[in-house]
C-alpha cells in the first residue's frame, strides 16, 4: 500500500512537470507590454447630448503620442479617449482611418509613454504561442493566452489583410488591442471573431503587424491608405478546375473577369489566366493575389508570373490605385455616388449584356466597407433587383435606394459571371 501511494505520488509530480512545461509563465512578459496597452472609449450624439459610444482597445507605437486600434471601434463616434495604464485619460485626434483594413490611427499628447515592439510576423510560426490584450467587455487589460492557429486566412470582409488565426480567447472590447508573441513583441492587431453567439469560439483573427505599420505610415503621413489594383475578377483553383485547365500545381489565382481600360487590361492580362507569381512571391491561394497587389505602390510596375493555354508567360503590368471611398471623392461620368451599401455602379454595357445573357441590370464597378461587402456582393456582378424592385439602370437603382428602409433584411438579386443569378442578403444597421 506504501509503495502504491508512493507510486501515485511520483506520477502526479511527474504530471504536474510536465503540465508546468507544457504552460509557459508569461507573467514577467505581461509586465513588460501593459504600460503600453491601452483603452479606447468613445463619446457619441444621441437626442442632442452626448453619450457614450463604443469601446475596445489599442496600443502605443510611438512615443510622440501615436495610437493605433480599429476603424470599427471609432468610425462615426462624435469623440475619442485614450485611457492609459495609470487610468489618465486624454482625448485623442483621429489622424486617418482605412476601411481596407480597419486601422485607425490617434494621437494623443500625454509624457512618458512606452511605445510596444513591433516583432516579425514572417518568423511567426503556425503553434507558437500568443498573448491577446485587451479590455473584453469592458474589464481593462485582460490577458488571455493561446496558439496561432493559422496565418494568411481571408475574410471577406477585409480582402487585403492576410489575417493570423489564434484560439486564444477574444471578445468585444479585445478590438484593436495587440497581439504579442513569447517575447513581448506584437505581431498582430486584434480585429474580429467568429462566433454563432457574439462570445469568445476559439476563432480570432488579427491584422499583422508588417501590414499595420505600412498602413499606419501612410495614415501619419498623407491621413489615408493608397493601395494597388489590377481591376480584375479572380476564383480559387481547385482540383477539378486545374485539371481541366491542364495545370499540375493546384495553387494560383483564376482570372475571371477583367475591368475595361483597367491596368490588368492594359498589361495583357486576359480572362483564363492563372497568376502563380506577384513579383517573385508565389500565390499559394487566390486570395493571395489582393494581399499582394494591394501592398505595392499605385504607379509601380509589377511582374506577373502566368499560365496561359499551358505555357508560363510574365507581364509587365504598371499598378493603378485602388478606387474606394477615400480615393474616389467625385463621381464618375455614367457611374452612381457611393451609397449606404458600400456600393458604386455603372450602366451595364452592351457587350457585357450579351456575354452575361441578361438584357437589364447595373454594373458594379466598386464594393467598399458595408452591408453590400458584407453579403458577399463583388465587383463584376450585376444587379438586378434591390428590395423587389427591378434594377434596369441607374435611374432604377437610385430610386430603390430611396425606399430603402433605415434598418432590417433586404434582398438583392445579382447576376455573377459564371454562376448565373442568385438572392443575396443585405443586412442595413440603423445609424
Amino acid at each position: 500500500m506504501t509503495l502504491l501511494k508512493a507510486f501515485s505520488i511520483s506520477i502526479f509530480l511527474m504530471l504536474s512537470t510536465v503540465a508546468q512545461a507544457a504552460y509557459p509563465d508569461f507573467s514577467k512578459v505581461v509586465e513588460k507590454v501593459r504600460p503600453s496597452v491601452v483603452v479606447i472609449k468613445t463619446e457619441v450624439e444621441s437626442r442632442g447630448r452626448k453619450a457614450p459610444g463604443p469601446s475596445g482597445s489599442g496600443f502605443v507605437i510611438d512615443e510622440g503620442g501615436y495610437v493605433l486600434t480599429n476603424r470599427h471601434v471609432i468610425h462615426g463616434v462624435e469623440s475619442i479617449f485614450v485611457q492609459l495604464v495609470n487610468k489618465k485619460i486624454y482625448k485623442a485626434e483621429l489622424l486617418g482611418e482605412d476601411s481596407g483594413t480597419d486601422i485607425a490611427l490617434l494621437k494623443i499628447d500625454a509624457p512618458d509613454l512606452q511605445k510596444v515592439t513591433v516583432g516579425n510576423v514572417e518568423k511567426l510560426k503556425v503553434g507558437a504561442w500568443v498573448l491577446a490584450y485587451g479590455a473584453p467587455f469592458g474589464l481593462e487589460h485582460t490577458v488571455t493566452a493561446g496558439i496561432v492557429s493559422a496565418k494568411g486566412r481571408s475574410l471577406r470582409t477585409e480582402q487585403y489583410v492576410p489575417f493570423i488565426q489564434t484560439d486564444a480567447a477574444v471578445n468585444r472590447g479585445n478590438s484593436g488591442g495587440p497581439l504579442f508573441n513569447a517575447d513581448g513583441e506584437v505581431v498582430g492587431i486584434n480585429s474580429q471573431i467568429f462566433s454563432m453567439s457574439g462570445g469568445n469560439m476559439g476563432l480570432a483573427f488579427a491584422i499583422p503587424m508588417d501590414l499595420a505599420i505600412d498602413v499606419s505610415e501612410q495614415l501619419r503621413k498623407d491621413g489615408r491608405v493608397s493601395r494597388g489594383y489590377l481591376g480584375v475578377g479572380y476564383e480559387e483553383l481547385d482540383y477539378d478546375l486545374a485539371k481541366a485547365l491542364g495545370v499540375e500545381e493546384v495553387r494560383g489565382a483564376v482570372i475571371n473577369a477583367v475591368s475595361p481600360d483597367s491596368p490588368a487590361e492594359k498589361g495583357g492580362l486576359e480572362v483564363g489566366d492563372i497568376v502563380l507569381e506577384v513579383n517573385d512571391h508565389k500565390l499559394i491561394n487566390a486570395a493571395d493575389l489582393p494581399f499582394m497587389v494591394g501592398r505595392i505602390r499605385p504607379g509601380e510596375e509589377v511582374d506577373l508570373v502566368v499560365m496561359r493555354e499551358g505555357k508560363l508567360k510574365t507581364l509587365e503590368v504598371t499598378v493603378g490605385e485602388r478606387p474606394d471611398a477615400e480615393v474616389a471623392a467625385q463621381r464618375r461620368p455614367g457611374e452612381s455616388s457611393e451609397s449606404s451599401l458600400g456600393l458604386y455602379v455603372t450602366e451595364l454595357p452592351d457587350r457585357l449584356q450579351e456575354a452575361a445573357d441578361v438584357d437589364y441590370g447595373v454594373l458594379v464597378r466598386r464594393v467598399v466597407a458595408g452591408p453590400a461587402q458584407d453579403a458577399g456582393i463583388r465587383e463584376g456582378d450585376i444587379l438586378q433587383m434591390l428590395n423587389q424592385q427591378r434594377i434596369a439602370d441607374l435611374d432604377d437603382y437610385e430610386a430603390a435606394l430611396e425606399r430603402l428602409p433605415e434598418s432590417g433584411s433586404v434582398a438583392v438579386l445579382v447576376n455573377r459571371r459564371g454562376y448565373g443569378p442568385r438572392f443575396l442578403v443585405l443586412k442595413l444597421e440603423q445609424n
